[in-house]
C-alpha cells in the first residue's frame, strides 16, 4: 500500500503549488528562452489534432509503425525527447503493440492493471512512452510519469512513499492522482504541468554558454583532423554513454540500473538532491556506482555532487552490506579536483578523449 505522506503535510503541498505557479509565470514571460530543449506550453492543440485520433482505442487495429515512430520524435510530440530511439523495439511486433495499447486504453479496467499489462506485454514499452500515450489519448485524465516528472516531484518533496515491491501500475495510479491534484490547485492542464517539470529542473533562467574549449589543441594544421570542442561534445557525452554503455570499459564490470517499466532508470536517476547522471550496479558484486560527468561545473561543485549522490544512494537504494562507489568523468582536470578525489574513499576520476576526422568520399566509377 502506498503511503501518501504528502497529504498530511499541507504546507509542503502549498509551498510546491506556489513554486510551480511562480515558475509558470517565469516561463510565460520568456525567462527560460534558449533552453536546449523547450517543451511547448502552447502546442497541445496541434499535437492532439495529429495524434489523438491515432491512439483512439477504436482506431488501434489500423495503427501503423510510421504513426508510432512519428509520435516518438520530439519535433512532433513537442514535449518528450529521447523517445525515438525506442521505436525499433516498440514496432518490432506491431500486433503485440496494438493489443497492448488496446488494454492500456481500456477505460473499463482499473488503471493499475492495464498499465501493468501494457508494460509487460509490449517489448520496449516503459513508463515514459505509456503515460505519454495516455496523456495524448485522454489529456484531462492522465499525466506523464518519466524521469523528469519524478525528479520534479522529488525536488518539491511531493514524492509518495511506496511499499517495497509495490506494483508499477499501482505506483502510477498514485502518481497520477497526485498530478491531477496539482493541476486542480494550479488551475492548469496536465500538458502544462508536464512542461513545468522540465523548467523546474533547470533551476534558473538560461545563461548562454561560454565559448567552446578545444580538446585536442583546437588547431587544424592543414590536415583533416579537427580538435573537438569540449562544450558541444559534452552535451552529447551523456547520451553516448547511455547508448553505448555495454561497449565501454565500464560496461564490462557495471550494468546500468533498471527498474520494472523503466529499463533506463539509471540515466539521469532522479532523487531529492538532484539527478544522478548515470547510476549502475556491479555485475557480480554487491556494489553501486554513481557516475558524474563534469561539464561546466567547478571542481568543488563536481566533487560535492558526487558525494551527495553517493550519500543518497547509500541511504535510499543500497542494502547495508552494499558498497557505493563514485566516478567522475571529465575531459580535463585541474589540481584541485585531483586532490579532492584522492581524499575521497571509493571515488575515482577518469578522462575521456574524442577524436574527429574527415575522410575523402569515394568517387564515382567510370562506366565507359
Amino acid at each position: 500500500m502506498t503511503v501518501l505522506a504528502v497529504h498530511t503535510e499541507d504546507n509542503v503541498l502549498s509551498s510546491a503549488v506556489e513554486r510551480l505557479r511562480t515558475l509558470l509565470a517565469q516561463v510565460q514571460d520568456g525567462a527560460f528562452a534558449g533552453a536546449a530543449v523547450e517543451p511547448s506550453l502552447t502546442a497541445q492543440g496541434a499535437v492532439l489534432v495529429r495524434f489523438q485520433p491515432i491512439f483512439a482505442r477504436d482506431a488501434l487495429p489500423a495503427l501503423q509503425e510510421g504513426d508510432v515512430r512519428d509520435f516518438l520524435i520530439f519535433d512532433n510530440n513537442k514535449h518528450w525527447s529521447g523517445l525515438q530511439r525506442l521505436g525499433p523495439r516498440l514496432c518490432a511486433d506491431m500486433p503485440a503493440l496494438r493489443s497492448g495499447l488496446a488494454m492500456l486504453l481500456d477505460e473499463s479496467r482499473p488503471l493499475a492493471d492495464r498499465y501493468d499489462f501494457a508494460i509487460g506485454h509490449i517489448n520496449g514499452m516503459g513508463r515514459a512512452v505509456a503515460t505519454a500515450i495516455l496523456l495524448v489519448a485522454h489529456p484531462d485524465k492522465y499525466g506523464v510519469w518519466n524521469t523528469t516528472s519524478e525528479a520534479g516531484l522529488k525536488r518539491l518533496e511531493l514524492w509518495p512513499r511506496f511499499a517495497r515491491g509495490e506494483r508499477e501500475g499501482s505506483r502510477y495510479a498514485t502518481i497520477n492522482a497526485l498530478l491531477l491534484e496539482l493541476c486542480a490547485a494550479l488551475q492548469i492542464d496536465l500538458w502544462t504541468l508536464d512542461a513545468l517539470w522540465y523548467y523546474l529542473l533547470l533551476d534558473e533562467p538560461i545563461i548562454q554558454p561560454p565559448p567552446p574549449v578545444p580538446v585536442d589543441g583546437g588547431t587544424n594544421n592543414g590536415g583533416d583532423n579537427i580538435g573537438a570542442q569540449a562544450f558541444g561534445l559534452e552535451r552529447h557525452l551523456h547520451e553516448f554513454l547511455r547508448d553505448n554503455w555495454a561497449r565501454t570499459e565500464l560496461g564490462k564490470t557495471w550494468q546500468l540500473y533498471s527498474e520494472p517499466g523503466n529499463e533506463n532508470a539509471g540515466y539521469e536517476y532522479p532523487c531529492n538532491v538532484g539527478r544522478i547522471d548515470l547510476l549502475a550496479r556491479h555485475r557480480s558484486e554487491p556494489k553501486w556506482l554513481v557516475v558524474e560527468l563534469k561539464r561546466g561545473q567547478t571542481s568543488d561543485q563536481t566533487a560535492g555532487q558526487v558525494l551527495r549522490y553517493i550519500g543518497w544512494v547509500r541511504h535510499h537504494l543500497a542494502e547495508p552490506h552494499e558498497e557505493v562507489h563514485g566516478l567522475i568523468v571529465a575531459h580535463s582536470v585541474d589540481p584541485s579536483l585531483t586532490y579532492a578525489v584522492s581524499a575521497i574513499p571509493n571515488v575515482e576520476l577518469m578522462l575521456y578523449q574524442v577524436h574527429f576526422s574527415l575522410q575523402g568520399a569515394p568517387k564515382p566509377e567510370r562506366t565507359r
